[in-house]
């Protein structure tokens, strides 16, 4: 049986509360459903049941040490519509403090943040297939600063992104 797509995502995090109000204010996500000590969030256009779980294991958690000392996942990545809708996460997170970077890698454009406990995420918009070159196809083994005035120019604010992989069918 071939894997579809990713599903959903759990977190263990510090404090759930603290956390809901992050992922509510930085993505939009929305409470599903919740229980103490847990909470289901819901990413604004997901059709999923939930796309990311959360469950507390208290304030006295050291952070994860996955990359640096230890095996685990590095981080998550969500897909956005449009370009305009990057350059607004952008600003979000900038205005939260948790943009940690960007970065153009030809067929992806990619911010990256962390959330309250330190866990990475990435924000992105995919180039269409339709809108492919040799030359992007190409750059994808280089990874270049992110201008998102200068995608906008070329790829269009309100151009819906690809889905999933960028490739030409």
């Amino acid at each position: 049986m071939p894997v579809r797509r990713l599903n959903h995502a759990v977190l263990y995090v510090r404090d759930v509360e603290r956390s809901v109000a992050f992922y509510r204010e930085a993505l939009g996500f929305r409470v599903v459903m919740s229980m103490p000590g847990a909470a289901f969030l819901q990413a604004p256009a997901s059709s999923n049941d939930h796309d990311l779980g959360l469950f507390q294991i208290g304030t006295g958690a050291g952070p994860s040490q996955a990359g640096r000392a230890t095996v685990g996942l590095y981080h998550l990545a969500w897909e956005v519509e449009t370009l305009d809708d990057l350059e607004q996460a952008a600003g979000k997170l900038a205005a939260l403090g948790a943009l940690a970077g960007s970065s153009d890698h030809s067929t992806t454009k990619a911010l990256y943040a962390k959330d309250p406990d330190g866990i990475e995420f990435e924000v992105s918009w995919l180039v269409p297939a339709s809108l492919l070159t040799e030359e992007t196809l190409a750059g994808r083994a280089r990874i270049e600063p992110l201008d998102i005035a200068r995608e906008k120019r070329r790829y269009g604010a309100g151009t819906p992104g690809g889905v999933g992989v960028s490739i030409p069918g």
